[in-house]
């Protein structure tokens, strides 16, 4: 299992060059992001636990990865959503399927006559009240036991800096909890390499808000916005930079945080034209099987939106 060292490639985007971090190369079925910060989980004893609980969107990248790590460690995965559309339950796709493949168990609480509202974090502590053969994951992987993954992202980032010579350093990456652009900062910063995000989940003070409960006081630049942008809403402007990046490096992107990300880019990389950046390729590929129908949908009659 390749859970570190992944290469670096070259690439142009927009007349503009960059270096990109390719962690969506990392184990097809524990890649990117949530592998950095589920990778401890790794070393855990396989008899420690029986149960892995989760929670958050049903077709969240890391409800993919939770149950990737539940079958590599024999135990069992709940994960516990707000609900699950019927259409879904009938044609499972993206990583609702995927998980299920493996074997993971998702709750959909709307089905759930003792749920009284509860989110869904409660009704697991109130309601599900795990054991100690229980191991608990905050939504996306936002705790301290992600730390030790971003940091070793964060050594690797620095060798290849050490090795090819390339100062001054900008590291990219959107955030949806932000935990891994957290830890990326308060490894990277000492060495003056500097961190950029954009609040992909609701807002910059939601963003800040994710970083205060970790405990640092030193946090990443957050880029803003082109415009007020609601998570898991369809831009059409982000669709075209997706297929523009696509176009350009040959390489597929996620179709829910990389495109306001390299919408931002564009901004500060006309006021930063002499720092060198480098992009971190978080994965999550698996959740444009649902991205791109609904894309195609809605702008079927623009001839700009290919199949």
């Amino acid at each position: 299992m390749k859970l570190d060292n992944t290469p670096v490639t070259s690439h142009c985007f927009e007349g503009r060059p960059f270096w990109l971090k390719r962690d969506d190369l990392l184990h097809p079925e524990f890649s990117g992001n949530k592998a950095r910060k589920l990778a401890a989980l790794l070393d855990y004893p396989t008899g420690q636990y029986h149960t892995l609980i989760g929670y958050g969107s049903v077709q969240a990248n890391s409800l993919y990865s939770l149950a990737a790590l539940a079958k590599i460690k024999s135990w069992q995965l709940e994960f516990y959503v707000d609900r699950i559309p019927d259409w879904l339950k009938q044609t499972p796709r993206g990583n609702y399927r995927a998980a299920l493949e493996l074997g993971a168990t998702v709750v959909d609480l709307s089905q759930r006559a003792d749920r009284a509202n509860r989110h869904p974090r409660d009704y697991i502590d109130q309601i599900r009240q795990p054991d100690a053969h229980c191991l608990v994951v905050p939504e996306g992987g936002r705790c301290a036991l992600a730390e030790s993954g971003v940091k070793q992202l964060a050594s690797e980032i620095i060798d290849w800096q050490q090795e090819t010579g390339v100062k001054p350093l900008t590291v990219a990456l959107p955030s949806g909890t932000g935990t891994t652009a957290l830890y990326l900062h308060k490894y990277l910063h000492p060495v003056g390499i500097e961190v950029i995000t954009c609040a992909c989940v609701g807002g910059d003070d939601y963003l800040r808000s994710q970083w205060q409960a970790l405990g640092e006081t030193s946090t990443p630049i957050i880029l803003q916005a082109p415009h007020k942008h609601h998570f898991g809403k369809l831009y059409q402007q982000d669709f075209a930079v997706w297929q523009a990046l696509k176009a350009a490096t040959s390489i597929e992107f996620d179709l829910l945080y990389d495109p306001l990300m390299w919408r931002c880019l564009s901004t500060w990389r006309e006021q930063n034209q002499h720092k060198p950046l480098l992009y971190i390729h978080q994965g999550g590929l698996l959740g444009n099987e649902t991205m791109l129908p609904r894309y195609r949908r809605k702008y079927a009659a623009d001839i700009s939106i290919k199949k």
